[in-house]
């Protein structure tokens, strides 16, 4: 069985029990390509509808960005409210902010329906400004509360730097009502009830082939084969070419997590919160204490290069020590990569590919409550419950470019940090 990279999320896992690959020929009515989030949410949401269903996993069960990220869980999406309303109206750019929104408690209510003890939640996510915003941000908090409902607690400098011990750092929204927790025990719980469900969740099980044009549908791994009426494809940045149409909607792209060495007295140092913070930058930092304030888990850079620099943990420590110059002396215990999918409109791509075939992938920058809505959506479709999904239907596979949309991504990145970088700077000279 292919092990879990080396990360915080393996150290801390609970329980590491295999499902089994396929073997032989299975008949249900769904099939999930991808065993991340998007797969197993969709799946458990499928199985309380009464459906059967089967989830073919190429590696292990949360084994891509599901089981690599954050742990962040808020509302919102990568491409940004203004883009959105831009893209489709104020009225259905709301209607997406409140899907993302359900997201979260549809998270939340899993881990406590299903006791998952050992997602470690901590409630809170702080997000900092690098520059004076003051304006922007309690307007953002006004029409949240006056739009949605939520709660938003505005911080001025003096509180914010009373947490977070940078000059880095102006004001900042606290969103008491979302958490971080650790996402790949999240998962397993996921997989784990699927099965108890009566659902199949099979690893070590990669697609090569799939034929999708007749009215069922066969997929075949190299020891077995799923005919099924409906198809899903939940796989993300390491999705291959089994559908062509889908894979050449998305780009891969990589981003980049460190653990600290145990430290807590130098940690607390610099950080004294336990809220998940991440800045207002397009591809940002976010990082959060981890194991009772003993060590910081510290994520960020984007990039379209898909294999790992070879001075990775040097390239975040520099981003920590940046940050907080009273931490030069924390060590890096461990860094890893992950690849997520982003298309080009930066929303997710949840809808249908071809008759009876589905796609749910593409959440690269959007959180994991958008992996939870996204499954949702695309069961209460297959089970004619709801067309919510066609919310996203402005938002549709369009072609990512090829190895131009590759270079105009990584352009656009570093257009975005240097108008981010002037920002900060008119902010330290002011």
């Amino acid at each position: 069985m292919i092990p879990y990279i080396d990360s915080y999320y393996r150290r801390t896992l609970s329980s590491d029990t295999d499902h089994p690959a396929l073997s032989g020929r299975k008949n249900v009515d769904v099939c999930i390509v991808g065993g991340g989030l998007a797969g197993l949410t969709t799946a458990l949401e499928l199985l309380r509808r009464g459906r059967s269903v089967a989830v073919l996993e190429a590696r292990r069960v949360a084994w891509g960005a599901s089981g690599r990220n954050g742990g962040f869980v808020s509302p919102g999406w990568a491409a940004g409210a203004d883009l959105i309303r831009r893209r489709v109206g104020a009225d259905h750019a709301k209607a997406l902010f409140s899907l993302s929104m359900e997201g979260v408690s549809m998270v939340a209510d899993a881990i406590r329906d299903l006791a998952v003890d050992d997602a470690g939640v901590t409630q809170g996510i702080l997000r900092v400004a690098r520059y004076d915003k003051s304006a922007a941000l309690k307007a953002q908090r006004d029409e949240q509360q006056s739009e949605f409902g939520r709660t938003l607690r505005y911080l001025s400098r003096d509180e914010v730097r009373s947490l977070l011990l940078s000059d880095k750092y102006h004001q900042a929204l606290l969103d008491e009502a979302s958490f971080h927790f650790h996402p790949l025990n999240y998962a397993r719980a996921l997989a784990r009830e699927i099965v108890r469900l009566g659902g199949f969740v099979h690893e070590d099980t990669q697609v090569v082939s799939a034929d999708l044009d007749s009215a069922e549908k066969r997929l075949k791994t190299p020891d077995g084969e799923i005919v099924a009426a409906t198809a899903v494809f939940a796989g993300g940045g390491y999705t291959d070419n089994v559908l062509p149409a889908l894979r050449r909607a998305f780009l891969p792209i990589a981003t980049y997590v460190v653990l600290s060495e145990a430290a807590p007295e130098l940690i607390a140092s610099a950080i004294r919160t336990t809220a998940g913070i991440s800045d207002g930058r397009r591809a940002g930092d976010y990082y959060r204490v981890v194991d009772g304030g003993e060590r910081l888990l510290w994520g960020g850079r984007i990039t379209t290069r898909t294999t790992d620099p070879h001075d990775l943990a040097a390239v975040i420590r520099r981003e920590i020590v940046t940050t907080y110059p009273q931490l030069g002396a924390l060590k890096i215990d461990t860094a890893w990569s992950g690849l997520m999918a982003y298309a080009r409109h930066l929303m997710p791509l949840i809808g249908p590919v071809m008759p009876g075939v589905w796609s749910c992938t593409g959440f690269g920058g959007h959180g994991l409550n958008t992996t939870a809505i996204g499954g949702r959506v695309i069961a209460e479709a297959i089970a004619g419950d709801s067309d919510r999904y066609r919310l996203f239907a402005p938002f549709g596979l369009v072609w990512n470019g090829g190895p131009f949309g590759t270079a105009a991504v990584q352009l656009s990145y570093w257009y975005l940090q240097g108008v981010d970088f002037v920002r900060e700077r008119r902010a330290a000279l002011a």
